[in-house]
């Protein structure tokens, strides 16, 4: 490629080039990039040989290197000579405002802090604007005191405002991305990161983790909805406009200027393709299609001068792309010359092979420049600074992380920014959710919206008639948000903690009572009433991140009957199905029950942006939304992408309505594609080395829980590696290093073992001792904690060879266990230092009815 990037469209011609010089080259120049060193003994422990990643740089784009600003880099050499080693090490480390304080900032010199999706100050998730102010100053003058030190470096704080600043109390929530896929508006995205930009310095935020850039393919990953669409196309188009909208354009008086914020391009590279839609999983596919697809939106992010770029915490070909070299150093450094800092996530780092969350210089010589280290920064700081002065981390791979750190904070002016109290618009609330704001996220959610059915032009209604209002999301900004939103997971939020915003019940109450017509609402639709149209608004529940992966795309969701929409329409009533969720799902069912159906995904807080469509609020207004995902004919259908072969989805991408459009969708199979028969229920916790959906593994240490994407992690006082029963690491080996730890096996959604637990049926695994110490471990079902159940079942492990365990569901339930709805599948304690191997954990026929439940 040319010295400077081709442009979006120009991109997009140039894959079938980019394709054709793979073919061309795929067996030369092969590079095998080291993202470790040799085994070897330090003063720090063990470490072994780490993967390598085999990739050819010639077939990535390389775009030409932005010529460095000589008054910027000569400011960072006098900084760089005044530098203690130990400050250096600081400026790398990244440490979440829940677990470090102002005066661990100043003592340990560090680079940045963030708060993570629940760390804000105070009792809350959230918090208001002069609460987090106050906090940021305190951050800002612990980090400016040179008391100690010849120069004193400022923080950064960076937060994942990732649709709208939703962790501060009265901001504006816009509709996710996977909503805005479907407006096909980059002047729009970039108008909604200005926004953003402008609200973030009201609280005093240097950084936003955004965009995400990923290109989901899998629609049961639980982060899609933070994607823009499954075609790379899209996310090119949006990507450079994301940034400028929050850093100003490059070249211009406004770059990073009062009002702007830093950006982070996320999460490099792949983590849209992962096998399964696991998040944090690994992506098996091609090197090409790795480029073609999912790297394409970070080119233009790059051009425009993206000053961060986040690693993902997904692998590539089983290696993860934290401690990947090759894409890292050699392909995002080298071909693709950025020049500002990587930035890993949450202790990703630490689920690299032979790495730990306090110990990985695995990581920062692949390329990381900042740890994201929330909780684990201190032992992570006293490592890292081992290893520099032993030498395992090079002078001149810190020397490069730390200049790269600190360009970005010149560029940002952040030595001459004052703290965060003095900048214009710090604190002043009038600057939140005004008109302007909510205007734009109003249109945005009208942008959003797709219409995928309007038989017999049921849109637009007619406003001064009776509307019966039914479901959960209707009186929910919570819900119509998704996760993070106020806080990591959403959804559990009342109305009046969004001030300024507006319901999609409130939004049809005014439109409906402004022409004279009446609204009646009934939540779980389960009283009778006399209306002219019903309106259903409902969908799924919120979600980030893993706790959002799904087994298939079948929903379904006991707080809301839609059976009851069938029967409104014998009863004549046309009805209008608003659907809000975070991916395109099976919903057959539900649209042969309407006469209307919305594909509304998250809207956020504007839910007059809803009524504006279904009652046509002005003469202008219309439905142009346009699906940027595929809309799945089966549940199963969850990999279905645009351009696939075969591709046969039920509404296609680009597939959307208007009010204009006359044609009737038919009714639809109601066979889901789901084998009845299939294990969904999860009684399979644990096989072949793998805990299968909807369950995951996690380690609790300290209070703290890690959630686990492979056999092998390293918590201090717990370690998890693979072990051998009948197959190679087909079984998990647990030491306990003291008895506070638990281990857990978890699903993202309730879990109903009613059915199980009527019948004879035991929960059952395989156990041995593979240490010297014997233990008894206490065995929970259905509990939260040991102590909800009476502190579990006991299970002596006193023999070194396999022996099966069969405990009773009954014994459970007579303990305390709730299984009707669950989250836990399994907790395990030791009551003693110890090492065991557990493999097979499953739910049982019972083969011995006579045992008694034990002690």
């Amino acid at each position: 490629m040319s010295a400077r990037f081709l442009g979006r469209t120009a991109l997009i011609t140039l894959l079938p080039a980019l394709a054709a010089c793979t073919l061309s080259s795929a067996t030369t120049n092969v590079v095998s990039a080291s993202v470790g060193q040799p085994a070897e003994s330090t003063e720090t422990g063990q470490y072994e040989q780490v993967r390598q990643a085999q990739i050819r740089p010639e077939i990535w784009p390389e775009l030409g290197a932005t010529p460095l600003n000589p008054a910027i880099e000569a400011q960072i050499d006098a900084i760089m000579a005044k530098m203690t080693l130990e400050q250096k090490v600081g400026q790398t480390i990244q440490a979440d405002s829940a677990s470090v304080t102002p005066e661990e900032v100043k003592q340990y010199r560090l680079g940045s802090v963030l708060s993570g999706g629940n760390s804000a100050p105070g009792p809350l998730p959230y918090a208001d604007a002069q609460t987090w102010l106050n906090v940021a100053d305190q951050y800002w003058e612990a980090s400016t005191d040179t008391d100690g030190v010849e120069v004193a470096i400022p923080i950064i704080w960076g937060i994942d405002a990732v649709h709208g600043h939703t962790n501060l109390l009265g901001a504006t929530v816009f509709p996710h991305n996977v909503g805005l896929g479907a407006a096909r508006d980059p002047d729009l995205i970039e108008r909604i990161m200005q926004v953003t930009a402008k609200e973030l310095v009201v609280s005093g935020h240097d950084w936003t983790f955004a965009p995400t850039l990923a290109v989901p393919r899998d629609d049961r990953w639980g982060r899609g909805y933070e994607g823009f669409s499954e075609e790379p196309g899209i996310v090119v188009s949006y990507s450079d406009r994301i940034v400028e909208g929050l850093q100003g354009a490059f070249g211009s008086d406004d770059f990073l200027a009062s009002g702007r914020v830093l950006s982070a391009a996320k999460h490099y590279v792949g983590d849209g393709a992962t096998d399964g839609g696991r998040d944090q999983g690994d992506a098996s596919i091609t090197e090409e299609e790795l480029r073609d697809i999912h790297a394409l939106g970070y080119l233009p992010a790059l051009e425009a001068q993206v000053q961060t770029v986040m690693v993902s915490f997904s692998s590539w070909q089983d290696i993860k792309m934290t401690g990947n070299r090759a894409l890292i150093t050699d392909v995002l450094k080298g071909r693709m010359n950025f020049n500002g800092f990587v930035v890993s996530d949450w202790n990703a780092h630490g689920q690299i092979p032979g790495c730990s969350n306090t110990d990985c210089p695995e990581a920062f010589n692949a390329g990381i420049d900042m740890f994201m280290a929330p909780d684990s920064w201190r032992g992570l700081y006293e490592t890292q600074l081992a290893h520099a002065r032993s030498g395992r981390i090079s002078m001149e791979r810190l020397d490069d992380a730390v200049r790269r750190i600190l360009r970005v904070k010149l560029h940002y002016d952040l030595f001459n920014r004052g703290a965060p109290s003095t900048r214009a618009g710090a604190g002043d609330t009038s600057l939140l959710a005004t008109a302007e704001h909510k205007a734009i996220a109003r249109e945005a959610v009208r942008k959003s919206l797709v219409l995928l059915k309007n038989n017999n032009q049921t849109l637009p209604l007619a406003a001064n008639q009776t509307v019966l209002v039914v479901g959960d999301g209707a009186d929910s900004i919570a819900k119509a948000s998704g996760g993070w939103t106020l806080s990591w997971q959403g959804g559990s939020h009342s109305n009046d903690e969004f001030p300024g915003g507006q319901s999609i019940l409130d939004a049809i109450r005014e439109a409906v009572q402004a022409s004279g017509g009446t609204v009646i609402f009934d939540e779980d639709a389960s009283g009778s009433h006399d209306a002219d149209v019903v309106i259903a608004v409902y969908g799924e529940e919120s979600y980030a991140e893993f706790q959002g992966d799904r087994p298939h795309l079948d929903w379904s969701d006991g707080a809301f009957d839609t059976a009851m929409l069938s029967k409104y329409r014998e009863q004549g009533m046309p009805v209008v199905s608003v659907f809000l969720s975070g991916r395109p799902m099976w919903v057959n069912p539900e649209i042969n029950a309407s006469d209307a159906f919305v594909a509304a995904f998250l809207p956020g807080s504007e839910g007059g942006g809803v009524s504006d469509l279904l009652f046509q609020r002005e003469p202008g207004f219309d439905f142009t939304g346009k699906l940027s995902f595929s809309w799945p004919r089966t549940a199963d259908q969850a990999t279905l992408n645009v351009g696939d072969e075969g591709y046969d989805p039920l509404f296609a991408f680009g597939y959307g309505l208007s009010y204009a459009t006359t044609a009737q969708v038919a009714e639809l199979s109601e066979v889901s594609g789901i084998d009845p028969n299939a294990s969904s229920s999860g009684d399979v916790l644990f096989a072949g080395g793998q805990t299968p959906n909807p369950w995951s593994l996690y380690g609790i240490v300290g209070g703290t829980q890690t959630r686990l994407n492979s056999s092998s992690w390293d918590g201090g006082a717990l370690v998890f590696s693979g072990y051998d029963r009948l197959a190679q690491e087909d079984s998990l080996q647990i030491e306990w290093r003291e008895t506070s730890p638990l281990v857990r096996i978890a699903s993202h959604a309730p879990v109903d073992f009613t059915r199980q637990s009527n019948g004879d049926m035991e929960l059952a695994f395989f156990v041995r001792k593979t240490g010297d110490a014997s233990t008894t471990l206490s065995v929970a079902l259905g509990c939260e904690t040991l102590a909800e159940c009476g502190g579990g079942l006991s299970v002596p492990v006193t023999n070194g060879e396999w022996q099966e365990v069969r405990l009773s569901l009954a014994c459970f339930k007579e303990r305390g266990a709730n299984l009707g709805a669950f989250s836990t599948g399994l907790l395990l304690a030791s009551s003693a230092p110890a090492s065991i191997g557990i493999s097979d954990i499953r739910i049982a026929p019972d083969i011995d009815a006579s045992k008694t439940c034990g002690a």
